[in-house]
């Protein structure tokens, strides 16, 4: 089958190497030269435009959009909506927000073209792992695609998956990653509180290679910590800072609108809000507060 691909980041070069390797024909594009020369070199064909993406896929087309959320998605959408025929496909493999992917669905069906979205987690590692795959839209297309998704999961009947209509896809893994936010600071947390136990002189990378075993908080995620550990035990040359990428947030905001409890995904969010901001204003309001009631010493930079 052939998949036309926009956007050759790491994970877009990767999910067309995976293709590839499956036997699939991919054709990419990317603003970049010397990403889609890097995409000619692996055997796979890397074009200079949008329109030469379209021109060498045989109808009906499927395209595969890996740009970041937001206007990048609808930029490509519009410079899509004139070059394809009824009946082909453009997926939304990126992050985006389930309402704009519901808005786009709209638009684009009404065009004669097929809009999917599908939620796309596994980021570096898909390559050799395969992607876990959650994809909404129309049950025609997706069934089209089939192929398609069964190459890139980790295995034809495994890690992927039709869990809704439109924005059903971005929904799940807009939750996916709020729940991937919760891990992270559990785990971050409970490294921290070893590492301060000086006098017992633990040693983190051990204890994660012991916990992968057996133990019930065993996971890819911590698999991934044991490795930067052993790499990096302290931590050395790091800074205390941490993005998010919209999908915590959206996952807070619509817990709030369903009266869903998460103070955990939530709290995540809000440290890694808190990582951003040097010399904390909240901090040293609590510790004027603390000093002007109790008289308790307030320490000066």
């Amino acid at each position: 089958m052939e998949l036309g691909i926009i956007g050759l980041g790491k994970m877009g070069f990767n999910m067309a190497e995976r293709l590839r390797l499956a036997g699939h024909k991919v054709v990419g594009f990317d603003f970049s030269k010397e990403a889609t020369a890097k995409l000619t070199a692996s055997g796979s064909l890397g074009v200079d435009s949008v329109e030469d993406l379209v021109k060498n896929l045989n109808p009906p087309r499927a395209i595969w959009i890996m740009v970041p959320s937001g206007d990048p998605v609808d930029h490509t959408i519009a410079s899509l909506e004139g070059l394809l025929s009824r009946g082909d496909t453009i997926i939304d493999g990126g992050n985006s927000n389930y309402q704009d992917t519901q808005r786009r669905h709209a638009q684009v069906t009404t065009t004669g073209l097929d809009f999917v979205d599908c939620g796309t987690s596994g980021g570096i590692w898909g390559l050799k792992e395969g992607y876990s795959l959650m994809i909404g839209g129309d049950k025609a297309p997706v069934e089209r695609l089939t192929p398609i998704f069964q190459a890139l999961a980790p295995a034809p009947d495994q890690g992927w998956g039709h869990v809704g209509p439109s924005g059903a896809g971005h929904f799940v893994k807009m939750v996916h990653n709020g729940i991937e936010y919760g891990m992270m600071q559990a785990y971050a947390e409970g490294f921290s509180i070893l590492e301060a136990k000086k006098p017992l002189d633990l040693n983190l990378p051990q204890i994660a290679r012991i916990w992968q075993k057996g133990s019930v908080v065993r996971s890819w995620l911590l698999d991934l910590t044991a490795d930067a550990l052993e790499r990096n035990p302290e931590l050395e040359g790091l800074e205390a800072w941490v993005p998010d990428s919209g999908e915590g947030r959206w996952t807070v905001i619509e817990a709030i609108e369903l009266n869903i409890s998460a103070p955990v995904i939530t709290e995540s969010l809000i440290r890694r809000i808190r990582s951003r901001e040097a010399n904390n204003f909240t901090d040293r309001m609590i510790s004027i507060q603390r000093g002007a009631f109790g008289g308790h010493e307030v320490k000066k930079l």
